[in-house]
């Protein structure tokens, strides 16, 4: 196999650069004018996503302004729930809603893993197009949320504080629980599995919720499922990195990527880059993790945390990123200083 050119590939394949490769999570969001006036012509969320030409333009959208070394594939992980068989509707201002998985009858209603394709097909043509039309030296990610978050809303019907919901129905019907587990674990390795084939260089799994899990449940729940899907992916796609990101696990970041076979562990902002450093970069690739309010607040405070975070790991393979996504009220010209503070130098 040649060795990859790319500099996200190069980091994920374990190489430590003199300078981060940078992206950012949700970077065509919101806080960008011109996503807003993509997504009024859209019409809405949902129909943005499965619109490939629009959601094509809004992926290149902040790689032509920026440069960002890789361009996320612009969708939703809950994409997935409604292709297996759930109704899924946006609620301006609010989020998500979806029909609730209770009962052994709702989960009956459900399609099987393989069925989703037809369904999803818009979005395996968004990656075509971004395969296409990205610039040579800018890396491709296709992503998909991992199993249990994906769960929680599907338990819930929409996002809580607490993910009380679904850790209510894992104790009073764990063999439903586990059901829907298994299900949406099948069905995101054959979605992965399409936008691999469609040109997805990368993929990326979100468990937003992991840290919601403790103990035996956050082995059950969240490590097992990475393991799999993983496991699977990589028996068909062998060179493809694979990047897990285990939201606020904590102490449970400390050999995730060994016990599941990520190639590189996205790490949140509730732990140090120096902590991450001692105890997960030693097993390579990690990608984080400035804190989203720096891209409100900009200043002083962006730089020095920026500098501090690209030194802190400078001694492994580090892609730069937010411990979390960017948020609305984002200033789209903090997003700049970020990135010239990465490409200046770290300790500058």
């Amino acid at each position: 196999m040649a060795k990859p050119t790319k500099k996200i590939l190069r980091s994920l394949a374990g190489e430590t650069l003199p300078t981060p490769p940078i992206w950012m999570m949700r970077q065509a969001g919101r806080y960008l004018p011109e996503y807003r006036a993509t997504r009024a012509q859209a019409g809405d969320f949902l129909s943005l996503c499965y619109n490939p030409e629009l959601a094509t333009e809004v992926t290149l959208q902040p790689i032509r302004r920026y440069g960002f070394d890789a361009a996320i594939l612009f969708a939703d992980i809950l994409l997935v729930p409604q292709a297996i068989g759930a109704d899924l509707w946006f609620v301006t201002g609010e989020g998500p809603r979806l029909s609730t998985i209770t009962t052994d009858a709702d989960f009956a209603k459900l399609k099987g893993a393989d069925d989703i394709h037809d369904h999803l097909a818009p979005i395996y043509q968004t990656v075509r197009n971004l395969a296409q039309e990205l610039p040579d030296e800018t890396t491709l990610i296709g992503f998909a949320g991992s199993p249990w978050t994906v769960a929680t809303y599907m338990v819930a019907g929409r996002g809580t504080p607490d993910q009380g919901p679904a850790h209510a129905l894992k104790a009073e019907n764990p063999a439903l629980f586990d059901a829907l587990m298994v299900r949406l674990t099948e069905a995101t390795i054959t979605y992965l599995d399409m936008q691999i084939q469609a040109g997805a260089e990368v993929v990326k799994l979100f468990d937003s919720w992991a840290g919601s899990l403790k103990g035996d449940d956050l082995r059950k729940y969240a490590i097992e499922p990475a393991k799999q899907i993983i496991t699977a992916l990589k028996a068909k796609h062998p060179n493809v990195p694979i990047i897990a990101f285990p939201r606020e696990a904590g102490q449970a970041y400390v050999g995730f990527a060994k016990t599941t076979g990520a190639d590189c562990v996205a790490i949140d902002n509730s732990v140090s880059a120096e902590w991450v450093a001692k105890h997960v970069q030693v097993d390579g690739c990690v990608q984080g993790n400035l804190k989203s309010s720096h891209m409100v607040t900009g200043g002083r405070a962006l730089v020095d945390e920026t500098r501090a975070i690209v030194d802190a790991l400078s001694s492994g393979p580090h892609i730069f990123n937010l411990g979390h996504g960017i948020t609305p009220d984002a200033d789209p010209e903090n997003v700049q200083l970020m990135i010239d503070t990465v490409r200046s130098g770290g300790a500058g």
